[in-house]
């Protein structure tokens, strides 16, 4: 069976003579929800820089001072595994979605889609629909072919580079950008970025499309361990469509010996990929739902029942009942859930202050001039909160042991600041050679909000 989804029999995509393919505009539900999604998606990607929380841009990769602004909250590499447990999240929440439908994220959320939609629509609010951009690519090159020509590849470009802008956006102060970029100020390095973002989107969406599926994008290739009998995706009923031929809408099909498919093949007309879905599953498909709108628009026409290309799978289109609840999709669904709850856990748990101490190498201790014993650590603190704190230094686990610093230590946002201790006590209050003591520090006026690390004092 063509439609086999757990033994996936592959074809390839048909192509037009010149290798070009010509999407005919389409609409219907699931092409309105695309849109919808792709949207707010853009809409969320451009706007989300310009966005304040506590004075700070709301997400802000800065590379340069390693500090990673999201949401109010400040990461510095220590903080690599939330990072981490971001990206397993996002891993196994496509595992989850795609085990259950398939490729939905391709068809619906991926920016390469929502992009190469965008780029589509300009081309034929400019170049006209599918058969008028035919006709204009095989005519020769006249003023006004170059002229349209132009001005859909000036518009193109224009996306292209403030897709880049926006996209620097996350990586460096958003304000700062464009106002250096209207001040014609820009440093060479974020010229060479934008430049290169603006040639990859304009690339991506504009020339490579369809191909950035086909050959570059490996989601396709290992989509299919994922799939199963249950998983749902865009299919064609063969039983119900095949065979599949031409007739009026008057005409009694069944009579004729023919199945609901009409052959008006708009499925393979409104297919940004320009596969036919009548062949069977196949991975250049990107499920966007295209085909089920045009062929549903078809079967409205013919007066004939709706879904002979559908979000189905291959259980039900053999009339078995959908099984949603399978263990493969619960596994997923709860290693995605563990992971968010401890990353929430750790988020709620992580303090805005880092501590890090270190003895002095050289000595275990030293004995000064009244006969007292010392103990010299060197302490890194890091804040990384987004103001300027202070913070006062407490020791525990050893009574009438003195600090050096005695001091208030004031750090600026994101400050990483290396100090010198010299714990100092009498001989005749230590009992043991080696004693455990904790080094505390804490913010001054907040006591709830502190760090401690143990550590050791040695003595004769």
């Amino acid at each position: 069976m063509k439609n086999n989804i757990t033994n996936q029999e592959y074809i390839i995509a048909p192509r037009s003579a010149n290798g070009t393919i010509y999407v005919r505009q389409q609409f219907g539900y699931f092409q309105q929800l695309r849109r919808y999604i792709g949207g707010i998606l853009m809409l969320a990607f451009i706007v989300t820089p310009w966005l304040s929380i506590n004075g700070q841009q709301a997400i802000l990769l800065d590379l340069d001072l390693l500090q990673f602004h999201v949401f109010g909250m400040t990461l510095f590499p220590q903080d690599f595994t939330l990072i981490a447990g971001l990206f397993m999240v996002a891993a196994f929440l496509l595992f989850f979605i795609t085990s259950w439908l398939g490729r939905i994220w391709c068809g619906f959320l991926c920016p390469q889609t929502v992009w190469m939609f965008s780029y589509v629509w300009v081309e034929e609010k400019i170049e006209g629909n599918r058969n008028q951009r035919k006709k204009l690519d095989q005519q020769a090159w006249t003023i006004k072919k170059a002229t349209k020509k132009l001005t859909k590849h000036a518009v193109w470009l224009t996306i292209a580079f403030f897709t880049a802008t926006s996209f620097l956006a996350y990586f460096a102060p958003v304000r700062e950008l464009y106002t250096q970029m209207t001040a014609g100020k820009w440093s060479g390095s974020v010229s060479f970025w934008v430049g290169l973002f603006t040639v990859c989107t304009y690339g991506n969406a504009g020339w490579l499309r369809e191909k950035m599926c086909h050959h570059m994008c490996p989601y396709a290739r290992f989509q299919s361990v994922m799939f199963d009998s249950d998983t749902l995706v865009v299919a064609y009923d063969e039983q119900r469509g095949e065979g599949r031929g031409a007739r009026k809408r008057k005409d009694d099909h069944q009579a004729l010996g023919l199945g609901d498919c009409v052959d008006c093949n708009l499925c393979v007309d409104v297919c940004p990929v320009g596969i036919d879905i009548r062949d069977g599953l196949q991975y250049e498909c990107i499920d966007c739902g295209a085909c089920v709108d045009a062929c549903n628009q078809t079967m409205k026409k013919f007066k004939y029942p709706q879904g002979l290309i559908s979000y189905t799978s291959e259980s039900q289109l053999a009339g078995e009942k959908p099984n949603i609840l399978r263990p493969k999709i619960l596994g997923y669904g709860l290693v995605a859930l563990l992971v968010v709850s401890a990353m929430i856990v750790s988020v709620i748990q992580t303090v805005p202050i880092e501590l890090s101490v270190l003895r002095d190498r050289q000595a275990l201790y030293r004995i000064n001039d009244q006969d007292q014993i010392e103990n010299s650590y060197q302490l890194k603190i890091l804040n990384k909160s987004t103001e300027t704190q202070e913070y006062r230094i407490e020791i525990d686990g050893m009574k009438g042991i003195v600090s050096s610093i005695e001091h208030a230590i004031s750090l600026t946002p994101g400050e990483l600041s290396s100090v010198i201790l010299t714990l100092t006590a009498n001989g005749d209050i230590i009992d043991n050679s080696v004693t455990n003591i904790t080094i505390n520090v804490i913010y001054i006026g907040k006591n709830d909000i502190s760090v401690s690390q143990e550590t050791r004092f040695f003595a004769p």
